[in-house]
């Protein structure tokens, strides 16, 4: 047996194979399943319409089909030559030699071709299997993105990537090795099976047959316990995983409470669960690895104990005794590797199950077929009754009636929970009202195309997450084929483009995972010179200004005034100072508005705006008590 078959993928390699198959996946690729996905792959790799992509496929099975005829018919080139050379030695010692030689030649001949036929079809396919695996990672990539934010914030975002990896790297490996070893090892068998029925005797065939009918069902049977026993290590490798990425993203939670120990210890607790399972798949190994070298073992003892017989009766040459351990091994080699490409291929299906499983997740919000995109003729925003539920038993709004007229500047403020940010976010249509409509310009954003809505709406929100790359590249995000002009003009009016020259690599200047490299002021500044760089004709601006000091604030209140002439603003804010200039000021408490008007004409009404004012008052003159 090969010492691939030895090397177990579960337990020596599992570093890039680290698997969270739940019972749902683990069921779903059960009887039809595997069938099913394996019928959603053929599509790539039969594209309709790319005549290029069929011919490649067709011709590298075809070029597999000459390598496996060359394979099988090379058995005959040996046992001729042995034949030979056992031969009666009274013929014509040149012709003799002559014969072998040409033989022995054709032999070697048969060899070669076999492996550069090999070679040949790998590198014919190579540009189906990667166009196959580019088109199907885009499509889920692209289909993540289209999924609704209630689901990306109920998933873990290091599972999620964990998932794609590993489905695409399924797809790669049951392409290769289903077309590639298991189709072309049926078809040697089937052809060496003809042919020891036709040059031999029934008897050797069914010693075949009952070695290969043994060998499967023996190691299907292990590997499935064995499978259960590497749910469990995998489990436990996630969790691992999953704590190990915690911690790292909450770096600096960590050191403020000295909990360095506290998150060694779990993560050391996950991985101890995970060493326990893994010691039990390396001890199964061997278990399947000992059964499967008895059972080929004694196949190929008993067909050459046949053959030996055969031989002594007369009935068979030496040459055929050698044809058949040629076959023998023939057989026997790739099924050696049986073991390997059923582990694998099985959890190639259960990895590519969870993928698919992904794309047939539905998004919550789509578009209406033949949808409209938004027209935008001043920017009006209306909401009319709108209720909203995150969850049934918690509303978050509840009949909100609010017009910004096109062109105000209207500020929402409250106390926390009161479902301030929730009117931004459906606004932006993450989530649709529950009942009510939400029209801009007299449309209902449900009837207009997503894509166009969220072209219109600038957003700067409260806390400004940044690409892991220049801060160039974080602002030009902003403007898709924005010049160097615009970029920089964007970053004077944020106030940000003194700072950024004084760095050393400048707009260079990498920010690191989420903007970590700058401070919270730096981060926000890059997010609003991003947004003003979109120009977009409706700004949201949530909490916009609540990282930066107080003199910084003010400059970019004043960019921010500048950016908002001519464009209907919605500012979320709960520093009250940052409003008072708004056309419209609305106090929300649980989900219902409580108050609206101007700044003076809320504090004359010495309501629960006033309130608020008088307590921020009070906090900025006496900030030590804060």
């Amino acid at each position: 047996m090969s010492d691939t078959s030895n090397t177990d993928p579960i337990a020596v390699n599992n570093a890039p194979r680290k698997d969270n198959l739940d019972q749902k996946t683990s069921e779903s690729t059960t009887a039809a399943g595997p069938w099913k996905i394996i019928r959603r792959v053929l599509p790539y790799l039969w594209p309709a319409g790319n005549i290029s992509i069929k011919r490649r496929v067709v011709l590298s099975m075809t070029v597999l089909v000459l390598a496996k005829l060359v394979a099988v018919a090379t058995p005959f080139f040996y046992k001729t030559v042995v034949d030979l050379l056992s031969a009666d030695q009274e013929s014509a010692t040149w012709l003799l030699a002559i014969g072998t030689m040409g033989l022995t030649v054709a032999y070697g001949v048969a060899r070669l071709m076999n492996v550069l036929f090999q070679e040949l079809r790998d590198v014919i396919f190579s540009k189906v299997g990667q166009r196959a695996l580019r088109a199907l990672a885009l499509q889920t990539i692209t289909h993540i993105h289209q999924l609704s934010m209630r689901y990306h914030i109920s998933r873990k975002t290091g599972g999620l990537s964990r998932i794609i990896e590993r489905g695409v790297k399924g797809i790669a490996f049951l392409l290769r090795f289903l077309l590639f070893n298991i189709g072309p090892l049926l078809l040697e068998l089937s052809m060496i099976a003809v042919i020891l029925v036709i040059m031999f005797d029934l008897w050797y065939l069914l010693v075949v047959s009952v070695t290969v009918i043994s060998y499967i069902t023996f190691t299907t049977r292990v590997t499935q316990w064995r499978l259960k026993i590497r749910k469990k290590m995998n489990d436990h490798d996630r969790d691992a995983n999953q704590k190990a990425i915690d911690g790292m993203l909450n770096f600096e939670t960590v050191k403020y409470f000295n909990a360095q120990g506290v998150e060694a210890h779990r993560y050391d607790q996950s991985m101890a669960g995970y060493e326990q399972a893994a010691l039990k798949t390396l001890r199964s190994l061997a278990l399947l690895n000992l059964g499967q070298a008895v059972i080929i073992n004694s196949g190929l003892v008993a067909a050459l104990a046949l053959a030996a017989y055969d031989v002594a009766q007369g009935n068979l040459t030496v040459g055929g005794f050698v044809m058949v351990n040629a076959y023998m091994m023939q057989v026997m080699m790739p099924l050696g590797f049986l073991g390997f490409f059923y582990r694998e291929i099985r959890q190639a299906l259960l990895d590519m199950a969870e993928m698919f499983e992904l794309l047939e997740q539905p998004a919550e919000i789509v578009d209406k077929p033949d949808a409209p995109a938004l027209k935008v003729n001043g920017g009006k925003i209306q909401f009319r009754s709108v209720n909203f539920f995150y969850q049934r038993e918690r509303q978050v709004l509840k009949g909100l009636d609010l017009c910004v007229e096109a062109g105000q500047t209207v500020a929402i403020v409250g106390s926390s929970g009161s479902g301030k940010s929730t009117i931004g976010r459906l606004l932006f249509r993450f989530y649709d009202v529950t009942e009510g409509a939400l029209l801009i310009d007299g449309q209902d954003v449900r009837d207009v195309t997503q894509l166009s809505l969220q072209r219109s709406i600038g957003v700067v929100p409260q806390d400004t997450v940044l690409f892991n790359d220049s801060i160039y590249y974080n602002i030009s995000y902003g403007k898709e084929g924005a010049s160097r002009e615009e970029v920089e003009a964007a970053a004077k009016a944020a106030k940000i483009h003194d700072f950024i020259l004084q760095l050393p690599d400048g707009y260079d200047t990498t920010v690191g995972e989420r903007g970590l490299k700058l401070s919270g002021g730096e981060k926000q500044r890059v997010g609003i010179a991003r947004t003003m760089l979109k120009n977009a004709p409706i700004l949201l601006l949530d909490e916009a200004t609540s990282a930066l000091d107080t003199q910084t604030e003010r400059e970019i209140q004043q960019s921010l005034q500048q950016m908002g002439r001519g464009r209907t603003v919605i500012t979320i804010a709960h520093r009250l100072s940052t409003v008072v200039d708004a056309n419209l000021i609305v106090v929300l408490e649980q989900g219902l508005i409580v108050e609206q008007g101007t700044h003076q004409q809320l504090l004359d009404a010495a309501g629960r705006y006033s309130k608020m004012w008088q307590s921020q008052l009070q906090s900025e003159s006496h900030p030590s008590e804060s």
